[in-house]
């Protein structure tokens, strides 16, 4: 399993937004430069993060982005899940809609137990970190 490049700027640019919470909108040139994103990759990630509920946008001259909620309030496993889709471990564990995938074989499959356990476990990981926990502090 590996998280795809969308899925990392996706959390690196929210973690940026982070670090400047509380002063003001972030323009979008100077996340990309100190991130190390293409700008043009970044507005595009901006716009999913924006319909995702975790910025906001403010136009005019000192307008930029910021977080829609406090640092504290999103986790690194909803950021992922909104740029990436569901986490499961194999695909017999997506869901399609409200219904899970199931294959044929589910019934009498002895890893699916296996894959739910992983699954389960590594969102609870994921969902157990905030952005405040990823934001840089004074010293570091």
């Amino acid at each position: 399993m590996k998280l795809s490049q969308r899925g990392r700027y996706g959390v690196l640019a929210l973690q940026d937004l982070a670090n400047e919470y509380g002063a003001g909108p972030v323009s979008l040139k100077s996340i990309a430069e100190r991130q190390e994103i293409s700008e043009n990759y970044l507005e595009q990630l901006m716009g999913s993060l924006r319909r995702a509920g975790f910025v906001k946008s403010i136009r005019g001259a000192q307008g930029g982005y910021i977080l829609a909620k406090e640092p504290a309030e999103i986790t690194i496993g909803e950021i992922i899940v909104a740029m990436e889709g569901p986490i499961a471990f194999a695909d017999c564990m997506l869901m399609d809609g409200d219904m899970p995938f199931i294959c044929e074989k589910a019934g009498s499959c002895t890893r699916r137990g296996v894959w739910d356990k992983i699954g389960r476990r590594i969102n609870e990981v994921l969902n157990s970190i905030t952005l405040e926990e990823l934001k840089e502090k004074p010293g570091n």
